[in-house]
């Protein structure tokens, strides 16, 4: 039915409809598209070189970005929170109060946007590139699942390389808390890696473990849809690049809320 059929009262209802009719379809397909890649993933002969060229693509490449970002965010947290707490003299907790900050909440975030930016939107683009050159589908033609060789390695990928990086994240931001903490503003070593021990368990750690690996599985799942299914020519590869870039930032943010409301 088009626009001049329809009755002007009931336009903002059919357009209403339109458009959840368009959300449900592309969830549908997502969740289809996801569904293919685990079917590839399960399905012997595996890609084991496949799956270490993605691991390199997506976390050894990501390293230095990663380091960065952890260093620099502990230091912020570190000056930022011994500020605070010294106005009610409780400086002895800013090891725990870094410690938790990063394990629980920003490493795998702050981890998962940075390798969203540098190899999600690279993954995209390799994908749409594939794509518009018809590569993907000379795959296709050849018998050979893309899904296989392109989509299923990079989700696994993803799962392992995104807690690694978390716990790289953590572990430079701690110290970088302690450079600052420690080093540059007096307080003690011991108090910093004492309180540390006393307040952080096993709960914490998989907490942000399993933040990760969640993390991992939406951003390889984003970019390699929109990869797989770019519209033409540059202006698309563009253009799905930087939809993957923004969905799998506001998912990572809306994830990590419901996830840790659910796990405390």
């Amino acid at each position: 039915m088009t626009d001049t059929a329809v009755p002007l009262a009931l336009r903002p209802l059919e357009a209403l409809g339109r458009r959840t009719t368009d959300v449900v379809t592309a969830l549908g397909r997502f969740g289809t598209f996801l569904a293919a890649a685990v079917a590839a993933l399960v399905t012997p002969p595996f890609k084991l070189w496949a799956f270490l060229s993605r691991i390199v693509f997506i976390g050894y490449r990501s390293l230095l970005i990663i380091i960065l970002t952890g260093a620099f965010t502990g230091m912020v947290l570190g000056l930022q929170l011994f500020l605070t707490l010294s106005r009610f003299g409780s400086e002895a907790f800013l090891g725990p109060a870094v410690a938790l900050s990063l394990i629980r909440e920003l490493g795998p975030v702050l981890a998962a946007l940075m390798v969203t930016g540098r190899a999600g939107s690279a993954l995209t683009a390799e994908l749409g590139i594939m794509r518009i050159t018809e590569q993907i589908d000379a795959l296709t033609v050849m018998a050979l699942n893309p899904m296989r060789y392109l989509v299923a390695p990079s989700v696994l990928a993803g799962v392992v390389a995104f807690p690694l990086m978390t716990a790289i994240f953590d572990v430079v931001g701690i110290f970088g808390g302690y450079l600052v903490g420690v080093e540059l503003l007096g307080l003690s070593q011991g108090t910093y890696f004492g309180e540390m021990q006393t307040f952080v368990d096993m709960t914490d750690v998989m907490l942000g473990f399993w933040k990760s690996v969640s993390f991992g599985v939406i951003v390889t799942w984003v970019c390699t849809y929109k990869g797989f299914n770019v519209g033409h020519g540059a202006e698309g590869v563009a253009r799905a690049t930087t939809q993957a870039v923004v969905l799998s930032s506001v998912l990572i943010l809306v994830w990590d809320y419901f996830f840790g409301s659910v796990w405390r």
